[in-house]
């Protein structure tokens, strides 16, 4: 059993479905876990969303995905408790334009309240209510997933929506030790340099597993199988990488490795 770890999309579609053709998953036993931002910023957000729904729909004893903070601001925003989403440095303006095929104007606080009305109406009710349920955060035997960061010495359970969803901490990315944590929200070149590994590489130090490589023209689409710490990735331009990661690798995870390996040699001399 594996669990595959996928970073943010934001609306790269034609990326996500190369990455998934990637995957050597077993659907019936294999973990697939999204950290959300699926919106916002890239060329096929509404494909995104429908294509994650379907999944998740399809199989949700073995794929979820959580919830963003870009995914809570298009809910605020919904929800007229903050028009940040609306900002030209969310990308949210690329995700009005595809769903209601008209590009975004706001000059006045009608316009505010208008397009509220209209990205209401033209975004699936579906994928409305799909975006309200996602939970933020996952665990399993392997690590906890996360779309942003932890609390200084919480579980996910006891740390804020805020942090899971938000924080910027550097002395998580420096200093955590706990069960591995895999995030994203903070594209890696951003994170500490220290635990970066490649120019487009994941980030690894202590338990913190950064998996949020960007998202510009030039960024691959990263995910990460745990236990055996796998790296595939995906270009715009249909580059396609793989990489096993043998540095770095919380201590948990290398016995669960150890483990594992001695069961496969215990079948090999049985077989």
């Amino acid at each position: 059993m594996k669990t595959f770890v996928v970073g943010d999309i934001h609306g790269r579609c034609a990326q996500l479905h190369n990455l998934l053709g990637m995957l050597p998953r077993d659907e019936s036993t294999d973990k697939l876990v999204f950290l959300g931002d699926l919106i916002d910023r890239g060329p096929d957000v509404p494909g995104c969303v429908e294509h994650i729904l379907n999944l998740c729909k399809s199989n949700p004893e073995q794929v979820l995905c959580l919830r963003g903070n870009h995914e809570q601001m298009l809910l605020d925003f919904l929800d007229d408790a903050s028009t940040i989403w609306m900002t030209t440095a969310t990308g949210g303006d690329q995700t009005f334009r595809q769903y209601t095929e008209t590009p975004l104007r706001l000059n006045t606080d009608a316009d505010f309240a208008a397009a509220r009305d209209l990205i209401a109406k033209k975004i699936p009710a579906g994928q409305i209510e799909f975006l309200r349920q996602l939970p933020l955060y996952h665990e399993d035997d392997f690590a906890l997933y996360v779309h942003a960061g932890l609390e200084q010495g919480k579980h996910p359970r006891e740390s804020s929506p805020q942090a899971l969803l938000w924080t910027r901490d550097m002395d998580f990315y420096k200093s955590y030790r706990g069960k591995p944590c895999v995030f994203g929200h903070t594209p890696t070149p951003f994170l500490p340099l220290r635990g970066r590994l490649g120019r487009h590489g994941i980030y690894v130090f202590h338990s913190s597993i950064g998996i949020d490589t960007g998202y510009n023209l030039h960024s691959p689409l990263t995910c990460l199988s745990l236990p055996d710490f796998t790296l595939y990735q995906t270009f715009a331009d249909g580059r396609t990488a793989t990489r096993r990661i043998t540095n770095r690798i919380p201590e948990t995870l290398k016995a669960m490795q150890r483990k594992a390996a001695t069961k496969l040699d215990g079948q090999d001399l049985q077989d």
